[in-house]
């Protein structure tokens, strides 16, 4: 024992020590380049980087900045007193609990992991619990019953259901699910946790979040941080890290307006009486959009976000619990990193962004302006998000070779800033995350602007499958070609205004360089 601890704490030290040398190789890098630059390289932008930012660097840093200062100001002063109550309700009531665990195709080593922690959470939770498993294969009905069989036997408090469906997507699953456990009828003040077949849950998930409920009845649902166990090369942990960690900051932000952005498939927590609402059921189950160009279609993903946009629309608060962490494990859908991301970008972006222009309709006055904004800017941010390097690629063609070397020099200068802040969210941060935070932005906002046109394809990455209009006979407006069409047009236009800008002014240090 005492040989296997020296040797752990050793691989710590070494990867500490290892992590430490990277990141002063990093900014030794970035001080070379910036003195290997000549004097009048800096000219082309007017003497220094705070006159060359430019209004629309200040207000996406500022926004960036607001959030930052909103999560510590969540996370160290409102959030503690939150926790507080709640745990002083929960140790004076105990309201009953179920699990809705959905599993489709994940291996079984997976399956019982989640299981066995689904059991255990229910064991060690105040009242009774029902764990609902929500299962496709007989294989997985098999195992799940013989985890229950070995960790719950002889006693009262847990009970397990499970709901066999053939395989027609995760939205069928829950509203299965949703339906037992309405049929069981629990009360206003009974929680009910959504979980994914691969999120392992901690022991004590319903003690710490079933007291929040108890406290705000307009409190409709909650979700809590996460941390990924990533089955896949260095590059692929990186980045889920990395993603993860900005997701606790945004987070902790949207928590301090009490209406976060997205109310996570990988575990949610619900009040049992919104669960039982047939309409709720309904929005997950059916839910679709009418789009002025593509038409009516129905949603195939993103069920999170249809519980979302239900319980925002009907004014209940949903918040975040940044002390209780949710192991997800993850498996990239290609081994190409890009390809990868690509893949999960069009789910993720996807569901967002069909969601988002019925959200910004709901108004500030219903939603609170802030949160609305916020939603706002999900769209502006794609556009916004490129402007940097669009300038810096028509600055370095019809002003100077040295624009793109100096916005080379800023994004390594300032995504490494912005990596030192995520200090405050994990106790560690990667070199990688610099290149990594650029990627995600760029690349990021590529795809939103290709998945804006494009709002009816979707594809699930385990479930192989997906939403197919190509053998319909549709309009020319809602048709491939006009997609392309708007997406070439929106990004000529796009760019044709940056470079009349770049054009126009009388001096390159009053570019809008380098959001």
């Amino acid at each position: 024992m005492t040989s296997i601890r020296e040797s752990a704490g050793n691989s710590g030290s070494a990867r500490l020590s290892e992590s430490v040398w990277a990141h002063l190789l990093y900014v030794t890098a970035v001080a070379a380049l910036a003195a290997a630059l000549p004097p009048e390289a800096y000219r082309v932008i007017g003497g220094g980087f705070i006159g060359t930012i430019g209004i629309l660097a200040i207000w996406r840093y500022g926004w960036g900045g607001l959030h930052f200062a909103r999560a510590l100001v969540y996370r160290k002063k409102v959030f503690p007193h939150m926790r507080r109550t709640a745990d002083a309700l929960i140790g004076r009531q105990a309201p009953n609990a179920y699990l809705l665990i959905t599993t489709f195709r994940i291996d079984s080593a997976v399956t019982a992991r989640v299981y066995k922690a689904a059991f255990e959470a229910a064991m060690a939770a105040p009242g009774k619990v029902t764990v609902v498993a929500s299962i496709v294969e007989a294989a997985d009905q098999r195992l799940v019953k013989a985890l229950f069989r070995s960790l719950c036997s002889n006693q009262d408090k847990v009970d397990l259901v499970v709901v066999r469906i053939a395989g027609t997507g995760k939205r069928d699953a829950l509203a299965y699910g949703f339906r037992t456990i309405a049929r069981r009828g629990p009360s206003k003040d009974d929680v009910v946790a959504v979980i994914d077949g691969d999120s392992i849950i901690p022991r004590d998930l319903i003690h710490k979040c079933a007291g929040f409920f108890l406290h705000d009845p307009q409190i409709g649902a909650l979700t809590t941080d996460e941390m990924s166990e990533v089955r896949g090369s260095r590059i692929f942990q990186e980045w889920y890290a990395l993603r993860f960690a900005q997701r606790h900051t945004l987070m902790s932000s949207m928590g301090l307006s009490e209406r976060v952005l997205t109310l996570t498939g990988r575990m949610a927590m619900f009040r049992g009486s919104i669960i039982c609402n047939p309409s709720f059921i309904r929005q997950v189950e059916l839910d679709y959009i009418d789009h002025w160009r593509l038409g009516r279609f129905k949603f195939l993903t993103g069920d999170d976000k249809s519980s979302w946009f239900w319980l925002l629309r009907n004014g209940y608060k949903m918040i975040y619990v940044p002390d209780v962490v949710v192991m997800t494990v993850e498996d990239p859908p290609a081994s190409n990193f890009v390809s990868a991301a690509a893949m999960l970008m069009v789910r993720w972006f996807g569901n967002m962004l069909r969601t988002n222009s019925r959200a910004v309709a709901l108004g500030p006055n219903r939603i609170g302006f802030f949160t609305w904004w916020a939603i706002l800017d999900q769209r502006m941010s794609m556009w916004t998000s490129l402007v940097g390097v669009a300038v810096a690629m028509i600055a370095t063609f019809f002003i100077s070779g040295y624009a793109f070397l100096l916005y080379a020099l800023w994004i390594l200068l300032s995504r490494y800033v912005l990596t030192l802040s995520l200090l405050a969210a994990r106790p560690r941060v990667s070199v990688f995350y610099p290149f990594l935070l650029y990627f995600n932005q760029i690349f990021g906002s590529l795809m939103k602007v290709h998945i804006t046109f494009r709002l009816d394809r979707q594809k699930w990455t385990r479930q192989k499958t997906t939403s197919n209009n190509r053998n319909l006979k549709r309009p020319l407006i809602a048709s491939s070609f006009m997609s392309a069409y708007m997406h070439t047009l929106s990004l000529a236009a796009f760019l044709a205004l940056l470079a009349w800008s770049v054009d126009v002014l009388p001096t390159p240090r009053h570019l809008l360089l380098f959001p």
